[in-house]
């Protein structure tokens, strides 16, 4: 049997997640994520696929984070028309992100042509909605614990705890010497938190790809309630506004859940809270949906009172002219929106609007990639490029690590820890270069194995 992988992404970054698994004539795609951060790396989102799209028999989804699903319509367009594999949540999340992402590939294009900001002339968008759409007529919803039996393989999707229908793939690829079994840690959750249940431990694997995102750090375990006070406290002692910019899937639900449990507690005063983001609305309904994959009490019944995903002035916002008059609004006000790492959508123009106003803040509630705005604010840029304008920044720059979704280095070598007997093959992905180089050490130190970090376009003969 031959059996390869080949690193297509998320090799050397965190993000453009992308696996080829090649199993004799059969070719199978694990994510495929749109590349994020500085200029060069998203200029391989427009780079021709490796391989012809056509050829691909099918693509399984570990979760649907736009740096794993996010160039899927890219895919299609260029003529891949197999079967998308993924969880129910994890589909129902994509039937808002993809258009999502669509849509905003579409309002980027159009603002870069009208200011005339854009090397190229026009700018194009990557994808169009009609492209998501078709994207999503190719959806397969699985069950987790079900196990999908393809040609020359299996594959069953494990909770990884990191967000609602987010999964760990065990792929057992058949030989004549018995299945390999190839474990796809896709990103991990944390062990103790308070929305999603942790990661599956499995204890068998003969070739493993694990994460790396924090692979070089702990998070900070101070209080989340403490972080979050603190900076709300902050905005209405200077009639501010604090903006936070989230996922619209998995962080905007906890920012939430937490702003609600301090009003609750009294630690806070009732502040309006914008959401504004059509995708984070749909959002967290399918929260309520799918509530055995997580913690909460939730259900699609509650109101707006009882519900822990609401605070007590929850304003979801969809159209576009009241964005806008958001940008006019007066403080205290908190306003949640995406993309989390500052790439595109309605935060860009938030941005634009209070970073200059020394009684702002942004709060950043999730990893900030190396090369985008957000990493860029977080290292002190005293200025920031959006749209072909150079903002100052005056306003208040804070980070919550304690909300992040992914699991730290302790809780990596924890998950690792779980395998009864070492891989004879582990591959360090999904992390920037220094986090994928100390956790290859600590793996070598504390678990006596040996770890390699994957390099971009590296093939590997398994097999």
């Amino acid at each position: 049997m031959g059996l390869t992988i080949t690193f297509l992404g998320a090799a050397g970054t965190v993000t453009g997640s992308r696996y080829l698994l090649e199993v004799n004539q059969s070719k199978y795609l694990v994510d495929c994520g749109l590349f994020q951060g500085s200029r060069k790396l998203k200029e391989l989102n427009w780079t021709p696929f490796p391989i012809v799209p056509a050829e691909i028999d099918a693509v399984f989804l570990t979760h649907a984070h736009i740096d794993h699903v996010g160039l899927l319509p890219r895919l299609v367009q260029q003529g891949f028309r197999g079967p998308v594999y993924a969880t129910e949540a994890t589909c129902a999340l994509l039937n808002l992100a993809l258009p999502d992402s669509a849509h905003l590939q579409e309002q980027d294009a159009i603002y870069a042509n009208k200011k005339g900001y854009s090397r190229h002339k026009p700018a194009l968008p990557l994808y169009t909605e009609a492209d998501a759409q078709n994207t999503l007529a190719l959806l397969r919803p699985i069950r987790f614990y079900q196990s999908l039996q393809l040609p020359n393989l299996t594959v069953t999707w494990h909770p990884a705890g990191h967000i609602l229908g987010s999964a760990i793939l065990e792929i057992q690829a058949g030989s004549a010497n018995g299945p390999t079994r190839i474990v796809f840690s896709g990103d991990l959750g944390r062990f103790d938190n308070e929305i999603m249940k942790p990661p599956t431990l499995l204890k068998h694997a003969d070739v493993l790809l694990v994460e790396s995102t924090y692979g070089n750090r702990k998070h900070n375990d101070g209080s989340v309630e403490d972080s979050l006070a603190k900076e709300i406290d902050n905005i209405v002692q200077h009639e501010g506004v604090l903006l936070i910019p989230a996922f619209a899937a998995g962080r905007t639900q906890q920012v939430l859940y937490y702003i609600r449990k301090l009003e609750d507690q009294k630690r806070i005063p009732t502040l309006p809270v914008f959401i504004d983001s059509p995708m984070a609305v749909d959002a967290s309904q399918i929260y309520c949906k799918y509530g055995d994959d997580h913690n909460l009490e939730v259900n699609l019944l509650m109101d707006e009172h009882a519900c822990p995903l609401r605070c007590h002035q929850t304003n979801f916002i969809r159209d576009v002219e009241a964005s806008k008059i958001l940008n006019t609004r007066p403080g205290p006000a908190i306003i949640i929106s995406a993309s989390g790492m500052l790439s595109g959508g309605r935060i860009l123009h938030h941005l634009k609007w209070r970073l200059p106003d020394k009684r702002n803040s942004v709060l950043f509630v999730g990893y900030q990639a190396e090369g985008t705005r957000g990493r860029q604010l977080l290292d002190g840029a005293n200025r920031v490029r959006i749209h072909g304008e150079d903002i100052p920044v005056r306003a208040r720059i804070a980070q919550v690590q304690a909300l992040s979704g992914h699991a730290d280095q302790t809780e990596l070598l924890r998950w690792l820890a779980g395998f009864s007997q070492s891989p004879s093959k582990t591959f360090i992905t999904h992390g920037e270069p220094e986090a994928a180089r100390v956790l290859q050490e600590k793996i070598s130190k504390q678990l006596a194995r040996a770890a390699h970090v994957a390099r971009l376009d590296e093939e590997v003969i398994i097999d």
